[in-house]
């Protein structure tokens, strides 16, 4: 026997104003917002937690050399961690929404790679950047007193130009900078292979036949790939997220001018996991799985949650007499329908 289909409105039934919002929130003209309003909140959530361990590491080393604080205020370990723990945020407070991308380079692969409409993600890119932004402009004012401090030391001590726009200078907590003696060919190398690695765990995660990884356990593959990477990879130069470079680069600008875009290494910073990530989901797709392969009752679960969202029958895609059989217990369908961010993901025919 099928399980039966349970919305959360009638097992947890809802205030009425909720009720009134949600036949609004559901229209097609509003539903996009919504989703890119969930993308920004989701980089927000990965940056915010990562650069403000960032803002630790700089500025405690800072104060260190000035021996005003006895140890550093962060570590390496600690970012990565920091780092993960907002990948988790993201993933579990956002991507029920809006598919959970919160990167560019994601974005791109699925239009490439599953058909994801461009219009959209068009929008979902200029969303994950200002997710970015408005995190890195939230930090800088939390610690705007300890900025000034810094920045007050650097200059009585004479290295504020030669430091600030550097990985250890306070530009550098939100803009990403080439290591000093680094050549823009190995930053390349490093960003290039930490990226396909990070990508290919992303991937993975995403395979419905892949039986280690449950959808449950997909938001920790990932973090933990963002971690491991962080921890091995950082200190010669990583970004692994476009909209954590591009967002962090314009605040950075926004308070310390033009001297703070980062040269010709800014586009080795923003672009380079594009690539590497569409080189990522070709190996996996290629050569690491199969369409005969069984998918996962996990996974099954997890994805006719999504089909069976009750204001989606307008755009379903064909799943044949699988879709058929969880079609028979459906309940009738409400008129406010919209398609799900499963059906967005996966239909050819989808709302521009």
């Amino acid at each position: 026997m099928a399980q039966p289909i349970i919305h959360r409105g009638d097992f947890e039934p809802r205030r009425n104003f909720f009720r009134a919002w949600e036949k609004q929130r559901n229209r097609r003209e509003v539903h996009w917002f919504v989703e890119c309003f969930a993308e920004a909140l989701g980089v927000f959530f990965y940056v915010f937690a990562g650069v403000g361990s960032q803002v630790l590491w700089n500025t405690g080393n800072i104060l260190v050399s000035a021996k005003l604080a006895p140890v550093g205020l962060s570590s390496i370990f600690q970012i990565g961690f920091a780092y993960m723990g907002g990948i988790l945020l993201a993933l579990g407070v956002c991507a029920g929404t809006s598919g959970g991308h919160f990167n560019p380079c994601v974005t791109i692969a699925f239009v490439v790679f599953k058909g994801f409409p461009v219009p959209k993600a068009l929008r979902y890119i200029v969303a994950q950047i200002l997710g970015a932004y408005i995190a890195c402009l939230l930090i800088y004012a939390q610690y705007r007193l300890i900025f000034q401090e810094c920045t007050a030391i650097l200059k009585a001590a004479g290295k504020f130009d030669a430091l600030n726009f550097t990985p250890n200078g306070l530009a550098g907590v939100f803009g990403m900078y080439l290591l000093p003696g680094q050549s823009l060919g190995l930053a390349f190398l490093n960003e290039f292979v930490t990226d396909t690695f990070i990508a290919l765990a992303i991937w993975a995660s995403l395979d419905s036949s892949n039986a280690l990884i449950p959808p449950v356990m997909g938001p920790v593959l990932v973090a933990v790939a963002y971690g491991t990477a962080i921890w091995g990879f950082s200190l010669a130069g990583l970004t692994a997220n476009s909209a954590r470079d591009i967002g962090g680069r314009l605040m950075a600008m926004t308070i310390w001018g033009r001297k703070a875009a980062g040269g010709r290494y800014a586009a080795i910073a923003a672009l380079t996991n594009i690539p590497a990530t569409l080189l990522a989901a070709a190996i996996y797709e290629f050569l690491l799985t199969d369409s005969d392969r069984v998918v996962t009752s996990a996974a099954y679960e997890f994805g006719m949650g999504h089909v069976n969202h009750r204001r989606h029958k307008k755009e379903m895609p064909n799943f044949g007499n699988v879709q058929k059989l969880n079609d028979s217990e459906r309940q009738t369908p409400v008129d406010d329908d919209k398609p799900s961010a499963f059906n967005y993901e996966h239909s050819q025919t989808v709302p521009r």
